[in-house]
């Protein structure tokens, strides 16, 4: 009677599938969707003059989130976003926001954290424009928000960027 010796696995290999074209396309969008969370950011500091003018540029004085929350004011939640409008801890979390979830996107590392930060900044940003004008519930924020869950859910930092390196295999914070 023959007995059989189970021994344990010493090692793994994890064979990856072959890259699909929806893999792509979710890389294709990330990097899209970080840069412009990175020109935000960029536009907002040095005033390239495409949304914000150089005399309101954040390194000339500007406040990168007076005009959008100043222009909550009549909106439903107006009173506590205006409130915010210009405070310096409230520009230095939003632009730090706008850089690190735009680099993280681009380059594909920390795409999970990136998406919870840039929805639940997409979310707030969303509830500072209620009610809506054109739509009664979405919006561009909403929209961009549903994306950055696809790449969470999707390990879209993997291809195309730097989420497949074996650091960032090993730690999950930085997927």
């Amino acid at each position: 009677m023959a007995t059989t010796i189970h021994r344990p696995v010493t090692h793994t290999h994890v064979v990856k599938a072959a890259r699909t074209p929806a893999d792509y396309v979710w890389a294709v969008a990330r990097i899209a969707l970080g840069w412009i969370f990175l020109w935000a950011f960029l536009d907002k500091t040095f005033g390239w003059g495409l949304a914000t003018p150089a005399a309101k540029a954040w390194i000339n004085g500007g406040s990168p989130t007076t005009g959008f929350l100043k222009g909550a004011g009549e909106n439903a939640f107006g009173g506590f976003f205006s409130s915010l409008a210009g405070q310096a801890w409230v520009d230095w979390l939003f632009m730090a926001g706008l850089a690190l979830i735009g680099l993280a996107l681009v380059l594909g590392i920390g795409t999970r954290v990136a998406a919870g930060a840039g929805t639940a900044m997409l979310l707030l940003m969303w509830a500072a424009g209620l009610p809506l004008e054109t739509n009664p519930f979405v919006d561009d924020h909403i929209v961009y928000a549903l994306v950055l869950v696809g790449l969470a859910l999707t390990g879209a930092g993997g291809t195309l960027g730097l989420g497949g390196l074996p650091v960032v295999r090993r730690t999950p914070w930085l997927k």
